[in-house]
Parts: C-alpha cells; structure tokens; sequence
C-alpha cells in the first residue's frame, strides 16, 4: 500500500498517523465490531479497565441506553444512529490510547471529586486536531439526565478532528446548573493547559444539541464567569442544534442552529423565532431546519441533514476572521 499526503511531512505526528493507520493492515489492533458487547468497551483495559474512563464512553445513567452490543445501541430521546460510526468511535479511541495518545482529560481535581464524589463522572475526551489549530468543545444532550455522548459529540468531535481542529467532547454532570459548571470549568482546564494541549484558544466555538446546545448557548451568553470560574474569552460561535430554547440576552456570540421539522422536543418555529430576534441585534445567525426529520439525529448521516456539520464549519470559519 502506498499513501501520499499532500502538505504532510516527517515528524512524529506522521508516525502516529502511520500507526494508526497501516498497523491494523499487519495486526489486529482494532477489535471492535458491531457485534461487541457494550460492557466489553467499557472494560477494555486500553481504557484503564473496569476502574478506567471507559465507563464514561457509554451513559453512567444506564437506564437511558439500551443494546447489548454496539450494533444495537439505542439512546433515549435519539434517533438515527449509526453502529459503523459507533464502531470507528471506539476503534479510534482504542487505536490512539494503545499508541500512547492521551484521550481523556480529568477536569476536576482528587480533592474535588472526593469531596463531591459526583465529579468523578465528569471529564474531557480528546479528539486531537493539528498542533496549534484552534478548539471546539461538544456537549451532547440527554435531557440533562444524562450525557448521549456516543452519537450527539463523540461522532462531532471525531469529524471536527479530521478537518484539523482540535476537538473536545465533554462529559457533564446530569442537572442544567451543574452541567454549565462542568463546561464553565471545561474552558478553563483547556485555556490553562493551552500549551500542553498544542491548541489555539483563539476563536474557539461551543457545539451542543438539545441538552448540550442550552449548554453550549448559555456559556456563549453568560461566561464562565456565571458558572463558578474566573472569566475567560466567549467564543466566537455557538453551534445550538435541536433545542426549544427561547431566551434571547443581546449577549449571545455569533450562533448557527440545526433543526429537524418533524422535531416533537423543539420546535423548529421555536428556534426560527430565537435566531430571527438574535440577528435583529446585528448578530450573525445561520439556521436550516430539515423536512421530515425528527429529534436528535446527531451528525445526520444518511438523512437529509447530512453535511450541516460542513455548513457550520464554514459559518464559525467566517464569523472567526470578521
């Protein structure tokens, strides 16, 4: 096999790349498939074992997943998931945890979590991009019960990576107050990490659906300042998916918003409403609602909303260089 990559060049990035990439073509590596038991992934001792991060990849609420194995993960409140980008998820995350790539990132400290052992729950997944590009946190939904990770920021996070952003999917405490709390802190654990990361905290952006997308609006109006760390820059665009969300402050970054018409949750009327009263303000807004589709439906593919995750790149690209 041979590969050329336009603009690549020797460094130990293209070593890992070539890891990740052509060693499976020799070893077996990467031993998930669709038929592999959810409880197996979590295990997995790439993950750290029964005692590692793997039990965060999947909902610690279990009761609001369903599915023995990877083919047949369901989530409450989500429709159109698809096994094969379940299966690359957790491939990749095995894939550059065996090659010595740090994937998760605690955001809270020991004390902390000892103290409020609910934060042992919480913490940052990396979806590494170029060195020194800039950053994206995605916060999947779950009606603040629990945390879709698994098709509403992992799949996100991964396809952001791909383009060369650096790309995190956060996992947040159930609760609206306390989930603001865990992204507030979220920013603040990337900013103060910025060089270890290699990522510019220029220009970043908040991704979120339902649940995820109050998240994402909420920090992008209010600050970390208002959810219990010191202040930090606001993003340059918030990316609010399929959430019925009405407030509008006159403080809200730049926002593009994705919505199913056949959305029961939130009304696409709902959020036409909000981003219509945002661009009033002078603020930048994009948004597009889908004929047919229905709640939750994460990066869309095989729908007719496959591709948006590309219209809201290039919206956050240019809002980023006004």
């Amino acid at each position: 096999m041979f590969y050329r990559k336009d603009g690549g060049y020797h460094d130990l990035d293209a070593v890992a790349e070539y890891l990740y990439n052509a060693l499976p073509l020799f070893f077996d590596t990467d031993d998930f498939t669709q038929e592999t038991k959810i409880e197996d992934v979590k295990n997995d001792a790439a993950f750290g074992g029964a005692n590692g991060y793997g039990k965060l990849i999947f909902p610690i609420e279990s009761s609001y997943y369903s599915g023995e194995t990877l083919k047949d993960l369901s989530l409450t409140w989500y429709n159109y998931i698809d096994p094969n980008k379940t299966v690359e998820i957790v491939k990749y995350m095995k894939s550059h945890a065996l090659n010595g790539h740090k994937i998760f990132f605690d955001i809270y400290t020991n004390d902390e979590k000892r103290n409020d052992p609910e934060k042992k729950n919480t913490g940052l997944f990396f979806f590494k991009g170029n060195p020194g590009a800039k950053f994206a946190i995605v916060n999947a939904g779950g009606g603040f019960a629990y945390v879709g990770a698994m098709h509403d920021s992992f799949p996100h996070a991964l396809e952001l990576s791909k383009k060369g952003y650096n790309a995190f999917a956060l996992i947040y405490r159930p609760g609206a107050e306390t989930a603001c709390e865990d992204l507030a802190r979220a920013i603040a654990f990337i900013f103060e990490h910025a060089d270890e990361l290699e990522i510019d905290t220029n220009g970043y952006s908040l991704w979120g659906g339902s649940a995820g997308g109050r998240m994402a609006a909420w920090l992008g109006s209010y600050g970390t300042e208002t959810f219990g760390e010191r202040k930090f820059p606001r993003p340059a665009a918030v990316i609010v998916n399929y959430t019925g969300l009405s407030e509008v402050t006159g403080l809200e970054p730049p926002t593009f918003s994705a919505v199913g018409k056949n959305d029961w949750i939130a009304n696409w009327k709902t959020m036409k409403a909000r981003l219509d009263s945002i661009s009033k303000l002078g603020i930048a807004t994009e948004f597009v609602a889908f004929e047919g589709l229905s709640h939750g439906f994460g990066l869309g593919t095989g729908t007719v909303a496959e591709g948006w995750l590309d219209k809201a790149v290039k919206f956050w690209e240019f809002v980023d260089i006004r």
